[in-house]
């Protein structure tokens, strides 16, 4: 049997809702470098099987809490040293202040957002702690997050490795939380690879995190990142790694498949961007691998094309934010909402805003955070229409 007939096999038994193997997924790959139009028209059809023709994203304020970071990532320009103008360190003050302003422009999401452990390296992050109150970054996220859900806001923080005491506390305030796990490759983290100086972007580290999440039972956003100088064989091994998470414990709510873009001042600045044919099979792929996954990419790293990939299975935009920039690709400004819908209408999809956590995963938030969201929650459990348009 040639290799086109097992292709088209592997893809019908994704419809039928059976689990294919790795080396039946790698085949639908190496088919799909020269014509991927069947990957393409599984994907969008398992999309519409299980996720129907809406396309979700949440509205959300970025709070860039701290961007000092004890790790250094080849690709990054998000974090900031000591000294720098775009180094930031939010005041209680000021985070109450976007807040404030956040919940003026009817955001649903809080997303707080910080460098890997700053204060393990930086004296200018101990001191900043201590003159806000606080001996760790995870207190004062715990502090935020209680805030924000004081004011109407819905946190979901996203601050690298956390232990799992400092998860449970977060718990208590987030709806969802996230880390990505980027890549499971080790190689990516030799000498001269992008996470060779990043110790927590080791994939021991990463799947750590996400197993402790698990075993909470919060709502998990995860992702991998496409471009980075990884294999197809890796980025395959990655979103099985995330399946075999899923399968053991349930709580992953979204896979984000996020394409690299070269950043000024950094080492692979001359680094091509990722292929946008490569990017849409490996969207794709996602999709037949966890076929009842919601899965997003940002639609601000493809400003001219992001619409096209709701043809190859995604379903969500992420989050979007009409108040501030995206701290970790600032070059990329997030698109205006309504320019957003109307994109998602012309290719034939209905635009609808969601909380934080996926309603599939209500049953995962207590009962206090549960109440405070049925204030703006229609009878899909997303976001009353007249609130956030």
């Amino acid at each position: 049997m040639n290799k086109l007939v097992l292709n088209s096999e592997s893809l019908s038994n994704v419809l039928e809702n059976k689990t294919i193997s790795r080396e039946e997924i790698i085949q639908i790959y190496e088919n799909s470098e020269k014509n991927p139009s069947e990957l393409f028209s599984t994907a969008q059809m398992l999309r519409e099987k299980f996720k129907k023709r809406a396309v979700t994203f949440s509205k959300k304020a970025f709070f860039n809490i701290v961007n000092l970071c004890k790790d250094t990532c080849s690709y990054c320009t998000y974090k900031a040293e000591p000294g720098e103008e775009k180094i930031s360190l939010m005041s209680k003050q000021e985070i109450k202040q976007l807040l404030i302003l956040a919940k003026k422009y009817r955001c649903v999401e809080a997303l707080f957002v910080t460098g890997e452990h700053p204060e393990h390296r930086y004296q200018e992050a101990r001191d900043w702690l201590k003159t806000n109150g606080f001996k760790s970054t995870a207190e004062y996220l715990i502090h935020s997050s209680e805030l924000a859900v004081e004011m109407g806001l819905f946190p979901h923080t996203n601050a690298g490795n956390l232990n799992k005491e400092d998860l449970k506390e977060l718990q208590k305030s987030n709806v969802s939380m996230g880390i990505m796990l980027e890549n499971i490759s080790e190689r990516l983290t030799k000498k001269g690879m992008p996470h060779y100086l990043a110790a927590s972007k080791k994939p021991k580290a990463r799947l750590e995190v996400l197993e402790h999440a698990g075993e909470l039972r919060i709502p998990m956003t995860t992702g991998i990142l496409v471009g980075i100088g990884e294999t197809p064989i890796e980025i395959i091994d990655s979103i099985l790694a995330i399946r075999k998470l899923q399968e053991k414990y349930g709580n992953i709510q979204e896979v984000i498949v996020q394409n690299f873009q070269p950043k000024p001042d950094t080492v692979m600045n001359n680094f091509p961007s990722a292929n946008e044919n490569y990017f849409k099979i490996v969207v794709a792929l996602a999709r037949i691998i966890m076929p009842k996954m919601n899965i997003q990419i940002p639609p601000n790293l493809s400003p001219n094309s992001y619409h096209s990939f709701l043809t190859v299975g995604i379903n969500d935009w992420g989050g979007i934010s009409p108040l501030t920039p995206d701290y970790v690709n600032p070059e990329f400004s997030w698109p205006e909402i309504k320019k957003l819908e109307q994109n998602s209408k012309n290719a034939g999809f209905e635009l609808k805003c969601r909380f934080p956590v996926y309603p599939e995963f209500f049953s995962y938030v207590g009962k206090e955070l549960r109440d405070k969201m049925k204030v703006i929650e229609d009878e899909e459990g997303l976001v009353r229409q007249e609130y956030w348009q």
